[in-house]
């Protein structure tokens, strides 16, 4: 069974930076995505979710929202079964919980998640 665990969350000033990081475990997939979805507090996470960036497992691609781009990184470090997403520059509108999602693609329909690690952006 997959098991993804994040972790790094926490409360930061604007301008701030955090390092998320997700470890997977039980998976047998050769080829699969991983990445980050986040939603706003208050609202049910399959309506409010939005994606954030996902990294290939073949070939390392990456995709980033528009609203991140520039200002976060996503990697991975294959040995460990573990991806990070560094997020600089941070604003009040990246305050929320972020999932870890593996799948086939970067689609939250079918994905397996993690339990989420809430961001808190605010002076």
């Amino acid at each position: 069974q997959v098991q993804l665990v994040e972790s790094g969350g926490g409360l930061v000033h604007p301008g701030g930076s955090l390092r998320l990081s997700c470890v997977a475990s039980g998976f047998t997939y050769d080829y699969y995505v991983m990445g980050w979805f986040r939603h706003n507090p208050g609202s049910e996470r399959e309506s409010a979710r939005e994606r954030v960036s996902c990294i290939h497992s073949a070939d390392s691609s990456t995709l980033y929202s528009d609203s991140v781009k520039g200002r976060f990184t996503i990697s991975r470090d294959k040995a460990k079964n573990t991806i990070y997403l560094q997020m600089n520059n941070l604003k009040p509108e990246d305050t929320g919980i972020y999932y870890c999602l593996m799948n086939v693609d970067c689609q939250p329909y079918g994905a397996h998640w993690g339990q989420g690690t809430q961001v808190t952006v605010s002076s």
